[in-house]
């Protein structure tokens, strides 16, 4: 599993780079990035669904989460999104909150116009930050499907480009 910062992640294929995108068939192009996204989509399903209270996904209840991952193609057909979408089983987008976490306790806030004691606003943010996690990170399921699907997908762009080529 991956520790990273970012809700983001990314793969470049080399070898192409010196080509015009204008000299590839466009129509291969975005079926090729259309097969990466539904390889990388059922990865992070996958995760999803086997996670439990060992993993440190977020773990599957009703499957709503799982069900809203969505791979969409750019309108170039030179990048394709794989993330979860608001569906109308949601209450919130509560995606981000599952990755990044909930702090436990309020937010601290102005006091209306009146003066604080010199350093009190510290004292509340250091206390904030010491108490635990409302709702704690969990690790990006789908950074972790493409990394563990980095082969097979390299392998379908590669295929991909080589047919939008000729």
């Amino acid at each position: 599993m991956t520790q990273r910062a970012t809700f983001a992640a990314h793969i470049h294929v080399e070898g192409f780079d010196q080509f015009h995108r204008d000299a590839f068939d466009r129509r291969k192009v975005r079926a090729a990035f259309r097969k990466a996204g539904q390889l990388v989509r059922q990865r992070a399903q996958l995760n999803l669904g086997l996670s439990g209270a060992g993993s440190n996904y977020p773990r599957r209840i009703t499957g709503v989460l799982r069900d809203s991952i969505n791979a969409r193609v750019s309108r170039s057909g030179f990048m394709v999104k794989v993330m979860p979408d608001k569906t109308a089983g949601m209450a919130e987008y509560y995606p981000a909150y599952l990755h990044y976490g909930v702090k436990q306790g309020s937010r601290v806030k102005g006091t209306g116009g009146k003066r604080r004691a010199k350093g009190e606003r510290q004292s509340l943010i250091a206390a904030r930050k010491a108490g635990g996690w409302r709702i704690a990170p969990r690790a990006n399921y789908i950074a972790d499907a493409l990394e563990d699907e980095d082969a097979r997908v390299r392998a379908v762009l590669r295929a991909g480009f080589a047919k939008a080529l000729g």
